[in-house]
Order: C-alpha cells, then structure tokens, then sequence
C-alpha cells in the first residue's frame, strides 16, 4: 500500500526538506532544473578521467596513458551492464515514488543494492585473477602489459565502490532529487583528480606508487563518496533509507530481480552498440593514416561534450514520466516528452553554434594550432556534429518509451541505425563522396533512427509495456495516453 508517512504530494523527507515535485506544478521548469545537475554531475565525470590522464601522461609518459585506455575499455563495458540495471531500478523506483508508495520504492533499492554488491564483487575478484588473460584478450602491447596490470587490478580493487556509487545515485535521482548525487560526485572528482600527482609521485606523506597510484585514488575517491553518500542517506533520513524491518528489503526479491535483469540488460546493450559503432568506424577512419586518426579521435573528445545534454535530460526525462505514470497521471506524459525535446535542442544547439564558432580555439588544445591534422578535424566537427540536434530528440523519445518498461525497441532502433545505416554510409558512400562518407555516416544514421523512434512513439505498443514491483501492475486501470 503507498505510504502514508509522504504527508504532501511533493514528497517531502522525514526531516522536512522539500523535494522537487515531479507530477504536479509546471513541466517545463521542474524538468529543467531536475536536469541541471545530472548534467553537471556527466561534465565533473568526463573532466576527472580527462585530469587523471594528463597526469598520468605528463607524470608517467605515453606507456602508462596507453595502459590506462586499455584499461577504461574494460571499465566501459561494466558501466554499460550497470547503466542498464541501474536504470531499470531507478524506473521501478520512479513509478513507486509517483504514486506514494515509499514501501515499493525501498523494496526495489534493497533488491537493487544487494544483487550489485554480490555481482560486482564477484567480477571484480575474477578480473583481479585473470587480469593478464583480460589485457591479452585486448591484444594490449606487450611494453604495456606490466602497466596495465598494475593499475587495472587496483582498479578492480576499487570497482565495485564505482558502479555501486553509480547506481545508488541513478537511484537517488528516481526520488526526484538530483542535487544530492552531485554533492557527491563533486566529492569524488575532487579527491581523484586532487589526490592522483600525490600518489604517483609520492609527495609529501604520500607513497610514491606509479600507475597503481592514479588506480589507487580512483578506488579512494569512490569508497569515500560511496559511504559519504550512504551515511548522508541516513543522515537526512531520505526516502530510500531502509530502517528496522525495511532491513529484510536487502534480501533480493527474485521478481524484482528478475524485472531487473529483464528490463536492464537491452538497456545496457544500447551503450555497447554506441561504443562498438564508434569502434567499428575508428577502424574505417585508421586505414587513411594517422592524420586522419587524430582528427577523428579529436572530434569523438568534442562529441562526448556534446552528446551530454542529450544524455542528461534523457534521464531527466525517464525519471518524471516514470513518476508521472506511477501516479496515473497519463495527460502529463506527452507534456514531459515534449518539453524535453523543446530543452535538449536548446541547450544541444547552443553547444554545437559554439563550438562551430570557436573550433580552432578548442581544436588547438588537442592538436596544437600547427598540427597538419587540424583542418580535417575542423572539416568533420562542421560536417558531424550537427546530427546531435536530431540525436538529442530522439533520446528524450527512448526516455519516455523506457519508463513504461518499453525497452526492446529503442535497441532494435539504435543497432539498425548505428551498424546497419551508419557503416554502410561509411564503407559504401565513400564511392560517391570519399572520406566525407565518413563523417557524415553518424548524421545520416541517427536521422534514420529519429523517424523509426517517431514511429515507434507515435504508434508503438510502448504505451502497454509494464514495469512492476512485485509482479504488480504499476499503474493499473490508468487511461491510455496521448500521443505528443
């Protein structure tokens, strides 16, 4: 039954701190600023692995950075399983908190927590044994092996705090609160990257450790945020706390989990297929020499900046329609999709106008205002970056989809976008317009997702997909939805 101890629809915690309100009051502004801190808690993240590797190149040389890639391609495949277990949670979680039902929402983050912990425990121990057969799967160059293996079994070390930290917080944001996640990871980036020259070269107190050292304050920073964020969770007794009986939660339920696994692993897999998209065309790109390759590699840096608003309020998105349907509020769907789209093409086509103006300027920071690489990498960003308009639109229409449990669909979309259109542009288009095949395959894949998402939004069986807690219906005897 929903919990009666949430005297107000705005869902305050049992200290009295207001929290944002999802399901009432204006769309547009509430989703706006839920949005501004996820945003800005992806822009701390993608800062503190670009400070971490310059100190690692400019302390430890280009062996100890080749080790560390090596390394975060490993990583990357963790994050994209959690991003999608963490996000099937934070949508059960969103839809209890929507219709007031406290006892659901902790059910799930007591599922939630204890299934991670045991996993990712356990693949962190397996990874700290075989991490030599892992680095040689890779093809890692030999000169870099013994690097590599330092860092990455610290990494291992300190991996489950990471992706534990990663899913308490996409859990967090299922409440409606979004600041508090970032406090946090505020937290985390500011003793990673404050504390890696310390560990690396041993100033003052400090042991000098080499590449392990940059791992070891890594691992440091997310034990310490990880416990910061637990402990602050009691502290300010937020809603997701578990208390007395509520500590039984902890034991997974076998319909929550396998809801989960069902619901989280197509939505990790979408990650995977963004990444071994841009792998498969960075092998298209290397055939055409290393100018190439750097330019390439350079406008993927500025992309990953620029995909963030879109990645953000597609998150933002998932969250209040998740709540929004929770509480049987169906008119108020089309109304958050809408608004998200109006929101990530603002901010998205701020970003690309920017950068078009300014992309000698920040070009130079990577390459050098001399680097014969420089006008290739100026020639795709004007040529690429552009399909981000249409890639932020459709990832507000996948955040809607997914929140009712839909998620099948939107990675059917992104493989024929992304493999089938988006490689063929670039293997087969280049008869007709050479190298710029290339760089205009991701535009041309990603308009061919946006009108299969329309579709599918439009009229998809989305609407009759279900995410339930306990085998429940989450919103049962609710009126169909409009359509946007």
């Amino acid at each position: 039954m929903p919990d009666s101890s949430q005297p107000t629809p705005a869902a305050r915690g049992a200290k009295g701190r207001a929290r944002p309100n999802l399901t009432e009051g204006p769309i547009a502004s509430n989703l706006l600023w839920f949005m501004l801190p996820t945003l800005g808690s992806s822009i701390l993240q993608s800062l503190n692995g670009s400070i971490n590797a310059i100190w690692v190149g400019r302390l430890l040389g280009e062996r100890a950075l080749a080790a560390t890639s090596n390394a975060n391609a490993i990583l990357f495949l963790m994050l994209a399983f959690v991003f999608g277990f963490g996000m099937a949670a934070t949508i059960l979680i969103g839809q209890a908190f929507g219709r007031r039902d406290m006892d659901a929402a902790r059910r799930v983050t007591g599922t939630a927590f204890t299934l991670f912990a045991i996993v990712l425990v356990a693949v962190s121990t397996v990874g700290y044994v075989f991490t030599p057969q892992i680095l040689a799967l890779l093809a890692t160059p030999p000169d870099v092996v013994p690097l590599a293996v330092d860092y990455l079994r610290v990494i291992f070390i300190g991996m489950p705090a990471a992706l534990m930290l990663g899913m308490l917080m996409m859990a967090i944001r299922g409440t409606g609160d979004s600041l508090t996640p970032l406090w946090f990871m505020i937290l985390s980036v500011i003793l990673d990257s404050g504390l890696n020259p310390f560990f690396i070269e041993g100033w003052g107190p400090f042991p000098k450790m080499g590449i392990a050292g940059s791992a070891v304050t890594t691992a440091l920073a997310n034990w310490v945020a990880l416990l910061g964020l637990i402990g602050w969770t009691y502290l300010k007794d937020l809603p997701l706390r578990l208390r007395g009986a509520e500590l039984a939660y902890l034991k997974p339920s076998r319909q929550l989990t396998e809801t989960i696994v069902v619901k989280g692993l197509p939505m990790g897999l979408q990650m995977i297929v963004v990444s071994g998209s841009a792998m498969a065309m960075l092998g298209l790109v290397n055939v055409h020499g290393v100018d190439f390759t750097a330019a390439f590699g350079v406008a993927l840096q500025l992309w990953t900046y620029v995909q963030m608003p879109a990645m953000a309020v597609g998150a933002a998105v998932s969250t209040m329609v998740a709540q929004n349907i929770g509480a049987g509020q169906w008119e108020r769907v089309a109304k958050v999709t809408r608004s998200g789209i109006v929101i990530v093409l603002a901010i998205t086509a701020i970003m690309v106008a920017s950068l078009a103006a300014a992309d000698r300027t920040v070009l130079a920071l990577f390459l050098g205002s001399g680097s014969p690489a420089m006008p290739l990498a100026r020639h795709i960003q004007l040529l690429g970056t552009w399909g981000y308009l249409l890639f932020g639109v459709m990832m507000v229409l996948f955040a809607t989809v997914r929140a009712n449990g839909a998620v099948v669909a939107p990675l059917v979309i992104l493989t024929i976008g992304l493999f089938v259109v988006r490689l063929s542009v670039a293997s087969f288009g280049q008869r007709w317009l050479g190298t710029d095949a290339l760089w205009l395959s991701l535009p041309v894949a990603t308009f061919v997702n946006l009108v299969l998402a329309i579709a599918y939004y439009r009229r998809g069986t989305w609407r009759k997909a279900h995410m339930s807690v306990g085998g429940r219906d989450p919103n049962p005897g609710s009126a169909e939805p409009q359509a946007a």
